[in-house]
């Protein structure tokens, strides 16, 4: 068993998911319920499936392409939404 891969997964999600909007929804979920052991099960599992499929997805895209361009296109994309986050559309701007 990789401990330390195993440990910087589970630190890189953890502060991804900090503030997301997952959690945002959990936290109405839970205040909104009077059950917030379902609420912790269902938001659990969902994020367990979500990850479960982002790994098969990626160990898919391992074994078909390159590691240096699947990387090279995460790079991209984090690229792009940086760009577009920093640059307000025209409309907000009016």
């Amino acid at each position: 068993m990789n401990w330390d891969l195993i440990g910087l997964s589970f630190i890189t999600v953890f502060l991804a998911e900090l503030g997301d909007k997952s959690q945002l929804a959990a936290i109405a979920l839970g205040g909104s319920s009077k059950a917030p052991r379902a609420v912790f099960l269902g938001t659990a599992t969902a994020l367990l499936l979500a990850s479960l499929i982002g790994v098969l997805i990626g160990q898919g895209a391992a074994q078909l392409l390159p590691t240096r361009l699947v990387k090279g296109i995460a790079a991209i994309g984090f690229a792009v939404m940086a760009i577009r986050l920093l640059w307000p559309k025209a409309e907000a701007e009016s």
